[in-house]
């Protein structure tokens, strides 16, 4: 059994799921404390100060995306949902109100695991460098050099546009959460248009030819369709300068 101390407020009015979850992440080693509603899961988000929330949105009492709110007004705290509704605007309004990520019912434990580790991972790597770290990042055989806004994969320099660099360099510091067309259009271009997702996509195209990457291949970038894009997160490392 793991020790890692983390500790999770797993937020879903369904007993069954809550048990079988709730034994799960107590097996790997995490302290799990659970609510029913979402006025409870506000009091002990309030009084614990969980290290991550597991959010379902189906809650008796109002809308899950009413804690979502409640959370995002003074907290950073990773927040992955665990929803039935796998409608794409759904899951693009909550990870632009600060989900840092949306798992669909049903859904595999193992999946559900590996989503926490690399949240939790990935906010470590942020309170320690900054939102914006310097030095170097590095998933599988690519390095971004962020002081030289460099691109690297297997020790070849990948010769990206400026454009294409701040969307590969955006996606990186947000490693590990799927990112919305909307947010990283802001990100990128600072304001949408009407051919703003048609530009990303563009753009995001230039970027996996040039990494090597074939079409459907997940190998650095996931693409969601209609949703948005995440910098896939296992064994990221952030070196500071």
């Amino acid at each position: 059994m793991m020790n890692n101390k983390y500790k999770i407020l797993f937020v879903e009015d369904d007993s069954n799921i809550r048990t079988v979850i709730t034994t799960l992440l107590e097996t790997e080693g995490y302290q799990v404390i659970w609510a029913g509603t979402c006025k409870f899961a506000q009091g002990l988000f309030t009084s614990h100060q969980p290290d991550v929330v597991i959010l379902d949105l189906g809650l008796p009492d109002m809308d899950g995306m009413r804690f979502l709110e409640f959370v995002r007004r003074d907290s950073l705290t990773p927040i992955i949902v665990l929803s039935a509704r796998s409608n794409d605007r759904d899951k693009v309004r909550a990870l632009d109100a600060g989900a840092n990520d949306y798992v669909t019912k049903p859904f595999s434990t193992e999946e559900l695991l590996a989503r926490i580790r690399m949240i939790l991972r990935n906010y470590q790597h942020r309170a320690d460098s900054g939102k914006l770290p310097g030095g170097k990042f590095q998933v599988q055989d690519m390095v971004i050099d962020y002081d030289a806004r460099q691109v690297f994969i297997a020790g070849k320099e990948i010769k990206l546009s400026q454009t294409e660099y701040n969307i590969v360099a955006l996606l990186s510091e947000h490693c590990g959460k799927m990112m919305t067309y909307s947010a990283i259009i802001k990100g990128v271009w600072g304001y949408p248009d009407e051919g703003s997702t048609k530009k990303l996509q563009v753009n995001m195209a230039n970027i996996r030819k040039k990494f090597g990457v074939k079409p459907g291949e997940a190998r650095y970038i996931t693409n969601e369709l209609g949703v948005g894009y995440r910098m896939n997160g296992d064994n990221a490392d952030i070196q500071d300068s």
